[in-house]
């Protein structure tokens, strides 16, 4: 996994816990909700969606804006490997109740 704690932004992992608890959203809806940059939302997607953590699936009401799905699975692995780090703090706890 290219994911590195030191290496990675915490917005990749509020994004992730985002996305967890409120299911698959748009980018713009992402950019909206967590009050983030569209550029940091999309680099975080990139960088989610190359590690499989996250899928694109279309967005019926509007083909032009993809949302973004959480693989559980490995989220799940990624969160477990990082669980006691700093970056986890951007984690709401009731990521974890959903993913155990």
């Amino acid at each position: 996994m290219s994911i590195k704690a030191g290496r990675t932004p915490r917005s990749t992992f509020t994004i992730l816990s985002t996305l967890i608890c409120d299911g698959p959203m748009c980018p713009k809806e992402l950019s909206a909700k967590l009050d983030m940059a569209p550029r940091t939302v999309s680099f975080a997607l990139k960088k989610l969606l190359r590690e499989r953590i996250l899928r694109r699936i279309p967005n019926l009401s509007d083909m032009r804006r993809p949302k973004y799905h959480v693989n559980i699975e490995q989220a799940r692995t990624l969160l477990e490997k990082y669980k006691d780090t700093p970056y986890m703090s951007s984690v709401s706890p009731l990521v974890w109740r959903k993913i155990v």
